[in-house]
């Protein structure tokens, strides 16, 4: 029997993730969202080839799962516009923590499927997403989570308790 991956986030890419954002907080109480834009990266790869990947996303609560509404600026291919135009808006992925991202990339290979992004964020924390968008209509982002994307995590779910529904969009420096 496998270990079961558990998912802590689902994401949408959106054209606009302040629009996104304001519209989630006031139809279904999702939020405060909190905007990292142009989020740096150290280095990525779509599917195995060096690219630039200039996106921007806001973080938010919703009950148990975080949810992320992402966007690209550039117009290269990516992981994004593999399932969307820039003015779609869908399910893109859905994200899991991992205790091992090199041995749960190497599972998902053998599995048959495609390593659609790997990257490394302006912090050091590897992630990447796995394409399963044939099987399941969309992306799995696999990451191990350090101190600080657990502090991330539990602040933008401190933030939700008890939320009056005021600044649904928090900018975050990057």
């Amino acid at each position: 029997m496998i270990a079961a991956l558990r998912p802590v986030q689902i994401a949408y890419h959106v054209p606009d993730p302040v629009a996104a954002a304001e519209r989630c907080a006031r139809d279904y109480g999702w939020g405060p969202f909190f905007l990292l834009e142009h989020i740096p990266l150290q280095w990525s790869r779509y599917r195995g080839a060096a690219a630039e990947f200039d996106h921007s996303s806001a973080y938010g609560q919703a009950g148990e799962v975080m949810v992320e509404l992402i966007t690209q600026h550039n117009d290269g291919p990516s992981v994004l516009r593999d399932l969307y135009a820039p003015d779609e808006t869908g399910v893109h992925h859905v994200a899991c923590f991992v205790d091992d991202l090199a041995t749960a990339l190497q599972t998902q290979r053998e599995r048959g499927h495609a390593i659609a992004l790997e990257a490394r964020t302006g912090t050091g924390v590897d992630f990447a997403m796995v394409d399963l968008s044939m099987t399941l209509g969309h992306m799995l982002e696999l990451y191990e989570p350090g101190e600080d994307l657990r502090r991330f995590y539990a602040h933008v779910r401190k933030c939700a308790d008890g939320w009056d529904g005021s600044r649904p969009v928090r900018r975050l420096r990057t």
